[in-house]
């Protein structure tokens, strides 16, 4: 068997992206499309305004007002003890 034998079974017509990753070079782009969106997508998620990180400031921010609430009622709670024997001691 001589090498132009060899040669003539090798299918040069093939695009490389058919060559090395079965796919045409159509297929291909659309792939490599979809997953450059598919990774901006899931950036923005992560790292956007409407972010895990802003998500988990927000909890945090809730927990600070809900103790800010409980101080203020029993803060106004005092205050209104207060208020309530001025009151009664002026009335005398």
């Amino acid at each position: 068997m001589t090498d132009e034998e060899l040669y003539e079974g090798i299918d040069d017509t093939r695009s490389i992206t058919q060559k090395y990753l079965g796919l045409s070079l159509a297929k291909f782009l659309i792939l490599l499309l979809l997953v450059l969106a598919t990774g901006i997508y899931i950036g923005v998620l992560l790292y956007g305004t409407n972010s895990l990180e802003v998500f988990l400031g927000l909890e945090d921010y809730e927990e600070y007002l809900n103790s800010e609430i409980s101080r203020l009622k029993t803060q106004n709670a005092e205050l209104q003890k207060e208020y309530f024997e001025l009151k009664e001691i002026s009335a005398k």
